[in-house]
């Protein structure tokens, strides 16, 4: 029987193993995670009794991939209760603009009504389209700088760098244009053009349906029903340390180094952090490894708190905050739970919210111990949403790394990468390192993963 190992198990190593498996049932699939659980940022715990993610917490649902493998996995998809979001801006909430493109402005319109930005800034976005001739955007450069040299700083500061903010854990004036706003870059390189009028484009008008989908009990359900299938074996605490190229194929140094051992494969799936996928890649495919070890993350934490006996105008309307980096607080954003999914909570008749900080070069808050991150996140909570109330439990949860930073030039990287790696049969990357950091993107690479080591294996029956 031929063996696939897939070195990883967050959700694009288990959907890699469950794709395979599924494809192939002739096919022995063994799936190898170093920690003691699977699901990377798929987590859930339970705080005051209620079970909560504490890692990824929703899905793009205009993606199918996500709503797709829940679905496959027998899961019910829900969409949020409300998409309204609120920006903490010059110590005030505002409604969070809508049609933007991850903060880039594409009506004038509603930025002006959400009273975010100044009149001098609109009175910028307002002339870009009349500033040109603008040449199409064939080079990358960075988000922030492209939105900085048509609309202005404040732009960058205010809209776009707290959405980025969000997604990456990192900042505008770093993060990628084709790498982070892909479809915005592709309508520039093509046809040039006003920054406004593309992004207006990009926006287009409103799909139909949630932007946005979970799983009852929390999106970590995900990643436990596919470890959970059966369709293929999963060794947690078995981290892999080397792998080699033998005549019929690979061969892993697994476990320990006490008590290691050997496990050969026909194929094999790497589906682990840049740094870590760099350390095995090394021997097998050395251009890769370098350019994956130049990749860097990015740390954060969420910090999770329940309140019991809260009124219902405690807090915000709405699923949360943003806060902007130049507001100068530790939290750049809180999700009202029990606000944005259904049922969070009301088993035990708490109000559940989360708080996120960290954001790329930001390691200093994150030394702190976690009392000290409990302790800062109600301070500044009380600022941001007026909520003073004594949490009945918290949780705190650190992603050390977690977030891999999409610089300028990442795709072009991928590339290079991804041509290396292709030059070893039956060798596949896939995770979210590389062309998408939500479950929908991992889902998409493990699939394209998944491809090409099928095409490696011989045919069934042979």
């Amino acid at each position: 029987m031929p063996r696939v190992a897939v070195v990883g198990g967050g959700i694009a190593g288990l959907s890699a193993a469950d794709a395979i498996a599924r494809a192939r049932p002739d096919v022995e699939v063994v799936l190898l995670e170093g920690a003691g659980r699977v699901g990377g940022k798929l987590r859930r715990v339970q705080v005051a009794g209620a079970w909560v993610d504490v890692g990824a917490e929703a899905m793009l649902a205009r993606r199918p991939e996500g709503v797709a493998a829940a679905t496959e996995a027998g899961l019910e998809v829900i969409a949020p209760l409300t998409t309204s979001a609120l920006l903490h801006s010059r110590g005030t909430n505002h409604a969070l603009p809508a049609r933007t493109v991850v903060g880039v402005p594409s009506d004038l319109a509603a930025v002006r009504a959400s009273g975010v930005l100044s009149a001098a800034a609109l009175a910028r976005i307002e002339a870009e389209p009349a500033g040109g001739p603008y040449p199409p955007v064939t080079e990358d450069v960075s988000v922030g700088e492209l939105v900085g040299r048509r609309f202005g700083e404040e732009v960058v500061d205010r809209l776009v760098d707290p959405l980025l903010g969000g997604v990456y854990a990192g900042r505008a004036r770093e993060l990628s244009l084709q790498a982070a706003v892909p479809a915005l870059a592709a309508r520039l390189a093509t046809d040039g053009g006003s920054l406004l009028r593309a992004a207006a484009a990009v926006a287009g008008t409103p799909a139909p349906g949630p932007v946005f989908a979970s799983v009852p009990g929390g999106l970590a359900r995900l990643a436990e029903q596919l470890a959970g299938s059966g369709r293929f074996e999963v060794r947690t605490g078995t981290p892999v340390r080397e792998l080699r190229r033998t005549p019929t194929g690979f061969e892993l140094a697994v476990g320990s180094v006490p008590d290691g051992r050997q496990l050969s494969a026909d194929a094999v799936v790497v589906a682990v952090p840049a740094g870590k996928a760099a350390v095995l890649l090394r021997e097998l495919a050395p251009v890769a490894a370098a350019e994956l070890g130049s990749i860097e993350t990015a740390s954060m934490a969420i910090v999770t708190l329940a309140f019991a006996g809260l009124p219902p105008d405690a807090l915000p309307a709405g699923s949360g905050i943003l806060v902007p980096a130049v507001e100068g607080l530790a939290v750049k954003g809180i999700t009202f739970s029990s606000q944005k999914w259904p049922g969070v909570g009301a088993e035990g008749g708490v109000t559940l919210l989360r708080a996120s900080l960290g954001r790329a070069g930001e390691a200093d808050v994150l030394q702190r111990e976690d009392a000290e991150l409990v302790a800062v996140v109600r301070k500044e909570l009380a600022g941001i949403a007026g909520l003073t109330a004594e949490p009945v439990d918290s949780h705190v949860q650190r992603w050390g790394g977690g977030l891999p930073q999409y610089a300028v030039g990442h795709r072009q990287r991928v590339a290079r990468i991804l041509a290396d790696v292709q030059r070893v049969p039956g060798l596949a990357v896939c995770g979210a390192s590389y062309s998408g950091v939500g479950i929908p993107a991992c889902i998409a690479s493990a699939h394209t993963a998944t491809d090409r080591v099928l095409a490696a294996l011989p045919p069934s029956g042979q």
